[in-house]
């Protein structure tokens, strides 16, 4: 495992993806089943919510969130209708609980910001359902030292290199900043600014 004092020195800043890296995902996703499962049983009185969102726990954990709504629809007779609410809820849950930051990556944030050096957010995905995710993250005093960027809405604004653009934005050099992120998320063509990557399983324990 590899922590912050590993790390070369001259990076002045961070780039944190969100979704497994600052956070396990599974812990937006399934509190989104949860509430789902509860809006469906307060609406229709059946499945009863326990037994939908078992369901969807143990389904994520076989096949992941691929096709979860039709899963669950197939198994519990759930109208095609509700589909809308089960996307949309994924973008603005209010969650129960606070979605905790790996104990190893708040560490190194804190080293970060107690080092001097800048922490970035360049996230894929819907933007305002990664906001949301962001906005429910347990940061504590790490929240006032987190710039974030939104990968897909830096595209649809006409920016080609959302990561040359968040480089240009905070004055910082290719070899100033070090990318922390999953290779799945990062692999597409994204690191064309030639930035150093480090994978997050690197410095995750276990």
């Amino acid at each position: 495992m590899i922590t912050y004092k590993d790390l070369v020195k001259n990076k002045k800043a961070f780039v944190f993806e969100v979704d497994d890296v600052l956070y396990p995902e599974k812990d937006y996703l399934l509190q989104v089943y949860y509430l789902f499962a509860h809006l469906l049983e307060y609406t229709e009185t059946v499945p009863p919510a326990a037994d939908l969102t078992a369901f969807l726990k143990k389904a994520y954990e076989h096949h992941g969130s691929e096709s979860i709504f039709e899963r669950a629809a197939a198994v519990f007779g759930i109208d095609g209708k509700y589909l809308e609410n089960f996307k949309r809820m994924h973008v603005n849950a209010q969650l129960p609980l606070k979605l905790l930051l790996f104990e190893e990556i708040k560490e190194m944030l804190q080293d970060i910001v107690a080092d001097g050096k800048q922490i970035l957010v360049l996230t894929k995905g819907n933007p305002l359902m990664q906001l949301n995710k962001l906005k429910q993250i347990e940061w504590g005093a790490l929240r006032e030292h987190v710039k974030m960027y939104f990968y897909d809405e830096l595209v649809l604004q006409g920016e080609v290199n959302p990561l040359g653009y968040l480089l240009a934005d905070n004055q910082l050099s290719q070899g100033e900043v070090l990318l922390v992120g999953r290779q799945t998320v990062w692999s597409e063509g994204t690191l064309e600014n030639d930035v150093d990557y480090l994978p997050v399983e690197l410095l995750l324990k276990g």
